[in-house]
């Protein structure tokens, strides 16, 4: 295209909505893909070559297909992986568990807060606490490393909170 600067913007927004679509599964991809874009948006804006900034957003378009095709090798559903990936933040787990078991641990997971998940959950503290302590009890039962427990508890319970809503309708 002859004017590079339209052809940024046009992949920015396309990548945005991919993004902003991704999200309403995937809570840490989302993130990790809305970072890269913004670092690639604030190049353009300090005066780098168009070029580049359109060669850094399309890498970043083709990781992202790339995302979607490793849950194809995990064998996973979008919600276990979405789970995988709030579990997978942590690289001590990553290492001392491996890739079975945190596979393991999020079907676990997926069925467990799928059954307890209620339309207000996220309202109610008691069930949101109820919740906090059966995703605790699956990783220890796991031997998920203890102190990266609460921090990944608090990445499912995030994760949940995006599934839980088209769960409840379901």
């Amino acid at each position: 295209m002859p004017q590079k600067n339209l052809a940024v913007e046009l992949l920015r927004k396309l990548l945005e909505g991919e993004i902003r679509g991704g999200r309403l599964k995937n809570v840490v991809q989302a993130r990790s893909f809305a970072e890269l874009l913004e670092r690639a948006v604030r190049r353009q804006n300090r005066a780098v070559e168009a070029v580049q900034v359109i060669e850094e957003l399309i890498a970043l378009a083709k990781e992202m297909r790339k995302a979607d095709r490793r849950r194809e090798q995990l064998g996973l559903s979008e919600e276990e992986l979405a789970f995988y990936d709030a579990l997978e933040t942590n690289d001590s787990a990553v290492k001392v568990l491996g890739e079975p078991t945190l596979r393991r641990i999020a079907q676990e997971l997926v069925r467990t807060v799928r059954a307890n998940v209620m339309i207000d959950w996220t309202l109610r503290e008691t069930v949101r606490a109820q919740l906090r302590v059966l995703v605790k009890r699956i990783l220890r039962k796991h031997s998920y490393p203890p102190d990266k427990q609460e921090k990944a508890t608090e990445k499912v319970l995030e994760q949940a909170e995006v599934l839980s809503a088209e769960w409840a309708m379901a």
